[in-house]
């Protein structure tokens, strides 16, 4: 059985994106893909000789979300990883790739879904924080939880320091879940996720 191919989605500067390019992931993306023409995260594939391609949004959100999806067919996405992608998918894609498409938050969820993740527990006054590896469904950050890595928040912390240290583990469990993604394969039972 052949290897699975991976297409990363991003949006911003792609810290995430070059974590997963660092690694021995590499070899398994076969293309980066973004919302934004000149998203940096782009730039970072194409010096790689990684293929990219850009879906830019449309005021049409079906119309788009059948876009992505087709692009990501396209590319031969066996699994799709949301690096940074501030965009919700919607069902297009996600029914296309159900279960196969993992993402990265800086909260532990439940808690702090959305955007604002790193400010909004800062803000809550929480004392512990960190991130979250999951699966995509059409909610904002509501799929079923992969993997978990906490953090005690520091009585300094700003959202931007806070949100630098998160970004440091966020990538080692990152790139550890999509290796195992590859490797092993993911099996769900209700909100239960398993490698294998």
């Amino acid at each position: 059985m052949p290897e699975p191919r991976v297409v990363v989605l991003a949006s911003g500067t792609g810290s995430l994106l070059q974590a997963l390019l660092d690694s021995k992931i590499r070899d398994h993306i076969t293309a980066v893909g973004s919302d934004l023409v000149d998203a940096p995260a782009l730039h970072r594939a194409r010096e790689v000789g990684v293929a990219t391609f850009v879906v830019p949004m449309m005021d049409d959100r079906a119309a788009w979300d059948q876009t992505l999806a087709e692009q990501l067919g396209e590319h031969g996405a066996d699994l799709v990883v949301t690096a940074g992608f501030m965009r919700i998918l919607g069902q297009a894609v996600t029914s296309a790739y159900e279960n196969k498409i993992i993402n990265s938050h800086p909260a532990l969820l439940p808690s702090f879904p959305g955007a604002h993740g790193v400010r909004d527990a800062l803000e809550y006054g929480v004392k512990v924080t960190g991130c979250t590896v999951h699966l995509v469904d059409t909610g904002v950050d509501t799929g079923p939880i992969i993997a978990q890595q906490p953090m005690t928040i520091e009585s300094t912390d700003t959202v931007e320091t806070l949100h630098e240290r998160i970004k440091e583990v966020e990538r080692v469990l990152l790139v550890d879940v999509v290796s195992r993604a590859v490797r092993e394969g993911i099996s769900v039972s209700g909100r239960s996720v398993t490698f294998g």
